[in-house]
């Protein structure tokens, strides 16, 4: 298992806008796997090429754990969430239908939430790890989790859609849990989010 740095805010690569994956082999299955293996340590739902320092249009999301919510949210008793990463390369969202507010995080700003507006149901393309067209329609958590790693694709980071009062808190708390990382963080978030 190989752990990426995590970028944070402040981080110019979240700002930019990334490169579409022109080729599909070996390296790029074991970025997939490292930034699954990656957002996996750090308890994330989702994790975006950009995120792990790789301007790439590329993201991977646990399905398993949506899978999970979905099935709390229909009043099943779902057992643990299995984890069942599954990347988009070159995504592109085609379709967007009504609203709904959603609360987000990120492992960019961490330890910080808030309600984000977003499109209710989507249609995404994109080419799965081996290069084949796909095509899914997502609704709910689902959804929202696609357009907020899409967005991260074109340098867009969930705080841009909240009031600078709250953007302002957000830069707080992720100001103040790089130092306490850097102070005594365990090893896992030293090696996530530690200084390279």
């Amino acid at each position: 298992m190989t752990l990426l740095h995590i970028s944070t805010v402040g981080d110019k690569i979240l700002r930019e806008k990334a490169k579409e994956v022109t080729e599909f082999n070996g390296e790029l299955k074991e970025l997939a796997t490292n930034m699954a293996d990656t957002m996996r340590a750090a308890d994330g739902l989702g994790i975006a090429g950009p995120q792990v320092g790789v301007s790439l249009r590329i993201f991977v999301i646990d399905f398993g754990y949506l899978d999970f919510v979905k099935a709390e949210e229909n009043g099943e008793k779902p057992k643990s969430a299995e984890f069942r990463p599954v990347a988009f390369i070159n995504p592109e969202i085609i379709e967007k239908e009504g609203k709904i507010m959603y609360g987000e995080g990120c492992l960019s700003v961490p330890k910080y939430n808030a309600d984000v507006e977003r499109a209710e149901k989507i249609v995404c393309r994109y080419f799965d790890i081996d290069g084949n067209p796909q095509e899914i329609k997502a609704s709910g958590l689902t959804a929202v989790a696609i357009q907020h790693e899409n967005d991260h694709l074109d340098g867009v980071l969930f705080i841009d859609k909240i009031s600078s009062l709250k953007r302002g808190i957000a830069l707080k708390k992720v100001k103040k849990f790089l130092g306490a990382v850097r102070e005594n963080g365990s090893k896992t978030e030293t090696e996530l989010y530690g200084k390279q």
